[in-house]
């Protein structure tokens, strides 16, 4: 299922003003929004959406004296590391590998931060950028930027993940607020290279719960003719406080052998809670050319154990949607992704905001029948 009434682009890169950007004024050199992507979204006191949008901020020349340049926050303010370009693969526009030691090494050519912009009570129209409010880097462990940001409502307490990127690891962060727009940094919550992690919308048996997609370069094998296909998972951890996390002893939802359209999934929108259980929106990768086709599919799982996956939607809920950036075709530098990361109740629907090709903001109206009917058992 890809078409609904309302699915539009509601912000994108020439909605973001750069000179009112946390690095305005710290380079001696022009930068471009590479992509406005990603928002977590959450509905604030006053009825409004709020989007907390991923802006990549890229050099406009990466390449100059004979080297890529990468942007990186330090000790308050935006500098630029060198590297020479006979040490890089530069055919990435977002980023490059340098050297060719034992392990993969990698810089970016942008640097992310977040940006609220506040969205009228049906997400179809702006009302105001907050500029005053954005999270940018302010440690060591987030100098290459802050990305993906997943907003979750608990105990009349916002609550917000990001995935805070730096040499000293690829880290889980947290952010609380009391009122949905002013956030402060808590602490780091899961380390190296733990994606995606969603806190769900609401206590299960008085304990906090959340998805997370631990990475790896190595996975075991499932026993031959098993239903499971290894590789990267959505995982369950558990908190009494929403800052200690603990592991689940159980998997969560795990990519099946019998197709490639999710041969690696990852979580996308914090579950909410329904009659029928937790419901869950997440992304499948198709191995496909360089970075993969991004399709979003949903699940419900137990109200009261969320390591039991009741019942999965056939097929994709979101496709990726070619005509939604084709006024922006010029831009554009991946293909085919479309990655949802907030979902919220709009009545008798969901809205549910996704990165549409890593460069725009996408809001979709989903009726809620959608997630009533048959589904595949799993």
């Amino acid at each position: 299922m890809s078409s609904f009434p309302h699915d539009q682009l509601v912000f994108g890169p020439d909605d973001v003003d750069l000179s009112r950007s946390p690095l305005a004024g710290h380079l001696d050199c022009e930068t471009y929004v590479l992509g406005a992507f990603n928002p977590g979204l959450t509905r604030l006191a006053n009825g409004n959406l709020a989007l907390f949008v991923r802006v990549a901020e890229a050099l406009r020349q990466p390449l100059f004296d004979d080297n890529v340049h990468a942007i990186r926050w330090e000790d308050g303010r935006y500098v630029l590391d060198a590297w020479p370009l006979d040490q890089c693969d530069t055919s990435d526009p977002r980023k490059f590998m340098i050297g060719a030691g034992p392990w993969t090494v990698m810089a970016l050519t942008s640097l992310s931060w977040i940006l609220p912009v506040e969205l009228s009570a049906d997400g179809l129209r702006v009302v105001e950028v907050h500029y005053d409010r954005a999270i940018a880097p302010h440690a060591g462990f987030q100098c290459y930027g802050l990305e993906d940001a997943r907003v979750s409502r608990v105990e009349g307490r916002w609550l917000m993940t990001t995935c805070s990127v730096s040499p000293e690891r690829q880290s889980t962060t947290l952010y609380a607020s009391d009122n949905g727009l002013d956030f402060t940094f808590q602490d780091i919550v899961l380390d190296h290279q733990n994606k995606d992690m969603l806190i769900f919308e609401g206590l299960v048996g008085g304990q906090y719960w959340a998805q997370t997609r631990p990475l790896g370069d190595l996975y075991f094998a499932y026993p031959p003719g098993s239903e499971w296909r290894s590789g990267p998972s959505i995982n369950l951890a558990t908190s009494p406080d929403g800052r200690h996390w603990k592991p689940h002893a159980r998997p969560g939802i795990r990519p099946r052998a019998a197709t490639l359209a999710t041969a690696r999934i990852g979580g996308g929108a914090p579950p909410v809670l329904t009659p029928e259980g937790w419901l869950t929106l997440w992304h499948g990768v198709e191995p496909r050319g360089v970075v993969g086709v991004y399709r979003t599919y949903w699940s419900i799982l137990d109200r009261d154990d969320p390591s039991v996956v009741v019942r999965t939607g056939q097929g994709a809920l979101l496709e990726p949607s070619p005509g939604l950036t084709r006024s922006m075709a010029d831009r554009l530098y991946v293909q085919d992704v479309v990655f949802t990361t907030g979902m919220v109740d709009g009545g008798d629907h969901y809205i549910v905001a996704s990165g549409e090709a890593d460069l725009a903001c996408r809001l979709t109206h989903i009726p809620k029948a959608v997630f009533s009917g048959s589904g595949e058992g799993t």
